[in-house]
């Protein structure tokens, strides 16, 4: 990487960190996260920043993985027995809120039958593009759509939780005494992320982390969760990468697709929630850590977002790695459902 497009990553990097500081100082839920989206959203409005490259992506969402994995105990697996009606709601919740988002897409907004449902379908951005770089739908509105979709789910979610009166998290997960071991737990986790990006797993390292962390607790041979100052890294990373992606995006199609984007949030978020509240109350757990689960967002932030707001992560970051494994099922078969009724 020459000079050049050094500093334009470094000012990035440097909007994103300042933004988490301010937000921290500020006292804001999941701040750190939340911080770095605002502040580098802003400024790539103003055409400062650039995307992330993606090993130092893969590097934050490890950081991630593994202080996910810190909380996986034998305690915390007793739990997962209730994961499967989560799960099979979670699944009616996504065709339900895709056919319901793709209907207002296609007939308020003029977009065709295969972009609504690609720029509609939560959490699965890259393949959604991989399929309009096939040939379907418009590549510029998915893109445009899932990303104001990330943004806003991302930065709102946080506040509505603290805000509204809803249950806050409980989880509590010690820091592991001294940074080294921590250090090293993260490094083997990248190195077996490496491995796994090979078989195009989705969120990869965020995976590998929360296999190499959650192991080594289960059996005892680590304690602790990685200290604050390495998660606030991964976090300011994270919420960096995620507001830097309008840095690429036309000024013009994010006018044209705003209202679309908007109306499409509003309605999935409407949707999570009416599903969110019966699992919550069939369970018993808090319905936060639900509400997180069944939001339209990326797994990697959104499973940021439950370690930063006290959730079970495990459960948030299980679901969400579930819906990205339906949407690769949902959205071929969906894409032809919806132009045959349209026909």
């Amino acid at each position: 990487m020459n000079t050049f497009s050094i500093r334009p990553l470094l000012l990035t990097l440097a909007i994103g960190f300042s933004g988490s500081i301010a937000a921290s100082y500020a006292d804001l839920p999941a701040a750190a996260l939340v911080g770095a989206i605002l502040a580098v959203s802003i400024a790539s409005m103003f055409r400062l920043t650039v995307d992330i490259p993606l090993r130092l992506r893969n590097v934050a969402f490890t950081i991630i993985g593994c202080s996910l994995g810190s909380s996986i105990t034998k305690e915390a697996l007793s739990q997962t027995g209730q994961w499967p009606f989560s799960l099979f709601v979670l699944g009616v919740a996504v065709l339900v809120t895709m056919l319901t988002c793709s209907w207002v897409l296609s007939r308020f907004f003029s977009q065709t039958v295969e972009t609504a449902m690609l720029a509609t379908s939560p959490g699965a951005l890259i393949y959604s593009l991989a399929l309009a770089a096939g040939g379907m739908g418009d590549i510029r509105a998915i893109i445009v759509i899932q990303n104001i979709r990330l943004v806003v789910v991302t930065t709102l979610l946080p506040f509505i939780l603290d805000n509204f009166g809803f249950d806050p998290g409980h989880t509590d997960i010690p820091v592991a005494a001294g940074g080294t071991g921590s250090v090293l737990v993260i490094l083997v986790a990248f190195i077996a992320g490496m491995g796994v990006s090979r078989w195009k797993i989705p969120a990869s390292f965020l995976l590998a982390g929360m296999l190499v962390s959650g192991v080594g607790h289960y059996m005892g041979v680590i304690t602790g969760r990685p200290p604050n100052s390495i998660i606030f890294i991964g976090f300011a990373v994270t919420g960096s990468m995620v507001g830097a992606r309008f840095s690429s995006i036309p000024l013009h199609d994010l006018q044209r697709l705003l209202l679309a984007s908007l109306s499409a949030v509003f309605i999935s978020g409407l949707l999570s929630l009416a599903f969110a509240i019966p699992v919550a109350q069939m369970l018993d757990v808090p319905f936060g850590q639900v509400f997180v689960a069944f939001a339209p967002g990326g797994v990697e932030a959104m499973a940021a977002m439950a370690l930063a707001l006290g959730y079970d992560p495990a459960y948030v970051a299980t679901h969400h790695l579930f819906r990205i494994i339906l949407l690769f099922f949902l959205l071929p078969v969906g894409i032809n459902l919806l132009k045959k009724i349209n026909k």
